[in-house]
């Protein structure tokens, strides 16, 4: 086994090969699932301006302070403060402002008192209020400016995906425009003389080509956009006509055809320009890696559906996320405990498709039919990939593995 490379040496390797897209100006609108080039400062404090929390009346403090319902504090309404006004009416001494979630707070008030602590409430006819039930202290139910950020402070880093929550940030901070990396454009190619498409029934010998379908959509789960996809047969020439079709492309993807048969056309076109190796993983042995002279990355993944999966999650993937710069490459991993016992290959790191009771903190297999590469079917029911060290020879009920959550 000396001559397999362990995980971490093919991973170095292909994640030194990286280089950064370029960085490209968009607007929010555009930014969803890209990764952030430079940070984004806030243009203004958040809030930008002493807001009440509550509906109910601005007050000062003085006024009421004490009271309750056998000594309330009546209180005369000079000004009605609905959201959105600019309005900053003079309170004096006995007089409060009827105001409403949101609104800015008059200077003159240094605490609010909510309609449900007054006699009378928030009718519109109201002239007096009664007080009932005192502030604790001034600055009650009054959110101050810059409570939640300052203009010029960090609201999202560098290397940060943006999901909704961060776009929502950016746009409450006042920004329009992010600068972002551009998304990865990949081509994505079968290889195989006995793949049929997807929803053709099968002759003797031929199997539906899945890899296509699966590497797409764990593309597109990965932040990048489908250049291409395309699938060959088992004569090497085809390799060089999808590559001819795939010249836009910063990634290109081949499954099949990289192990040692009579028949792998991907080895035979690509081994004077790419890497065949083989890892001490299970499933994924077999793999190939490397930069053409134009700059684009080309992997050789085995043909076995879930070899695909796992090596695009163990080498594609984090490629993919390192491309837009992304903070982060990794899935979670979580900590579980081993409800069923199965075996491992020995000196190999096994990715077993798992299930996961994450309430229970425990893993098990997720099909009967134990670890075999070509078990596709039982990717549907995986929600994660059990981590076994490849010096265990078994894992037993109640060991503690990593488990790799997907997603």
């Amino acid at each position: 086994m000396t001559d397999l490379l362990t995980v971490e040496e093919h991973r170095s390797r292909v994640l030194a090969a990286v280089s950064l897209l370029p960085a490209e100006t968009v607007s929010l609108s555009e930014a969803s699932g890209c990764t952030l080039a430079e940070p984004v400062l806030a243009a203004h404090d958040l809030p930008g301006f002493d807001n009440s929390s509550m509906d109910g009346f601005a007050v000062r403090f003085a006024d009421v302070e004490g009271a309750d319902a056998e000594h309330p504090a009546s209180l005369r309404v000079v000004a009605d403060l609905p959201a959105g006004t600019s309005d900053d009416p003079t309170l004096a001494d006995g007089q409060a402002a009827r105001i409403m979630t949101g609104a800015a707070v008059p200077a003159d008030a240094d605490a609010i008192v909510p309609f449900e602590d007054t006699a009378g409430g928030l009718a519109d006819s109201l002239d007096t209020v009664e007080v009932r039930r005192a502030p604790t202290s001034r600055g009650a139910f009054i959110r101050r400016r810059g409570g939640d950020t300052h203009a010029g402070d960090v609201v999202l880093s560098a290397g940060e995906r943006l999901d909704p929550f961060s776009l929502a940030a950016a746009a409450a901070a006042g920004v329009a425009e992010i600068v972002v990396r551009r998304r990865p454009r990949v081509a994505v190619v079968s290889t195989g003389s006995e793949l049929v498409a997807p929803g053709t029934a099968p002759s003797r010998g031929q199997t539906p080509d899945s890899n296509a379908t699966l590497l797409a959509a764990l593309v597109a789960e990965a932040d990048a956009d489908i250049e291409l996809v395309d699938r060959v047969g088992d004569d090497p020439a085809g390799i060089e006509t999808v590559l001819a079709r795939a010249s836009r492309a910063d990634v290109v993807v081949f499954t099949g055809g990289v192990s040692a048969g009579a028949y792998e056309p991907v080895r035979l076109a690509l081994s004077d320009r790419i890497a065949f190796e083989r890892v001490a993983m299970q499933p994924g042995k077999p793999q190939a890696f490397g930069v053409l002279p134009d700059g684009r990355l080309v992997f050789g993944l085995p043909g076995n559906p879930v070899s695909v999966a796992v090596s695009f999650e163990v080498f594609v993937r984090p490629a993919l996320l390192a491309l837009q710069g992304r903070a982060v490459l990794d899935r979670r991993i979580a900590r579980l405990t081993a409800s069923e016992a199965w075996t491992t290959p020995p000196g190999r790191r096994q990715y077993l498709p798992a299930a996961v009771d994450l309430v229970a903190g425990t893993v098990r297999p997720a099909t009967a039919g134990g670890s075999g590469s070509h078990l596709a079917a039982s990717l549907a029911r995986a929600e994660a990939f059990a981590v076994v060290p490849a010096e265990v020879s078994a894992v037993s009920v109640g060991d503690a593995l990593d488990v790799m959550l997907i997603p």
